[in-house]
């Protein structure tokens, strides 16, 4: 795969990230090693996140898109977009690894953001929607920042949190004080435990979407703070569905969401 690949780097796996990714290949509802996600699956080249971030720096405000029919028509139509060539190609080579690392795995939707990013506190703590279904089971997700403003997670299972932990993460998610203290606060706290951790920039993310399904346990995240005046950065994020497999073992594909 690597020879096929010009936006991105396959990483290579740990003994222990193989044992995760069989078994999501396997059945990726297992709440177990949704646990050890997030995971590094791929990097930018370099080369190729300079040009990224060289376009994203030329804007100041940021630019979000949604990918869908109208994105194509529109840049069929003449408009002129500096991040769709490279957004093309990841979407190319992630579906592409994805094929082995997640077979049942099938385009949901995109969005990806570029500019000037000026909001002063963080986007509260958050998961991806994947069906608006109550009970929808998780789904993978692929994230990717480029340079700046990496993401931060809440690592392992946040549900064995203790009491305290878990008012805290409730701090973030909706950016109000707690009696343990103000969310600024908390926020630099749970990073100062490793609570939350930090997703590396320049790296495709696999992570989990989902809504509130028992048997499985999404992503909690929380984008980085910009500093005063703001920072340039530019986001990726391509999410799936999995599409059950025909009774010869084959996935059968579906229409749009």
């Amino acid at each position: 795969m690597p020879s096929r690949l010009q936006l991105l780097e396959p990483l290579p796996f740990t003994a222990g990230e193989w044992s995760v990714l069989e078994r999501l290949h396997a059945c990726f509802n297992d709440r177990e090693a949704h646990t050890r996600l997030p995971m590094a699956i791929a990097r930018f080249r370099g080369e190729v996140a300079t040009e990224i971030f060289e376009r994203a720096r030329t804007f100041d405000e940021v630019v979000t898109v949604n990918v869908d029919e109208r994105w194509e028509e529109t840049l069929a139509g003449g408009n002129v977009d500096p991040m769709a060539p490279y957004v093309r190609l990841y979407n190319e080579e992630v579906d592409a690894m994805m094929g082995v690392l997640v077979p049942a795995a099938s385009y949901r939707k995109e969005h990806y953001a570029y500019g000037r990013f000026v909001f002063p506190e963080p986007h509260g703590l958050h998961t991806d929607h994947s069906l608006e279904d109550p009970a929808a089971a998780g789904e993978p997700i692929c994230i990717a920042r480029i340079e700046t403003l990496g993401t931060h997670y809440v690592d392992g299972d946040y549900r064995a949190q203790d009491p305290e932990t878990q008012s805290m993460l409730k701090a973030l998610r909706y950016w109000t004080p707690v009696p343990e203290g103000e969310p600024e606060e908390i926020f630099e706290e749970l990073l100062r435990r490793g609570t939350l951790k930090t997703i590396p920039v320049n790296h495709v993310m696999l992570m989990v979407a989902g809504n509130g399904s028992a048997n499985a346990q999404v992503t909690q995240h929380i984008s980085a703070r910009p500093p005063e005046g703001g920072l340039h950065s530019a986001f990726f994020q391509r999410q799936y569905r999995l599409v059950p497999p025909s009774p010869t073992g084959v996935p059968v594909a579906s229409g749009p969401a």
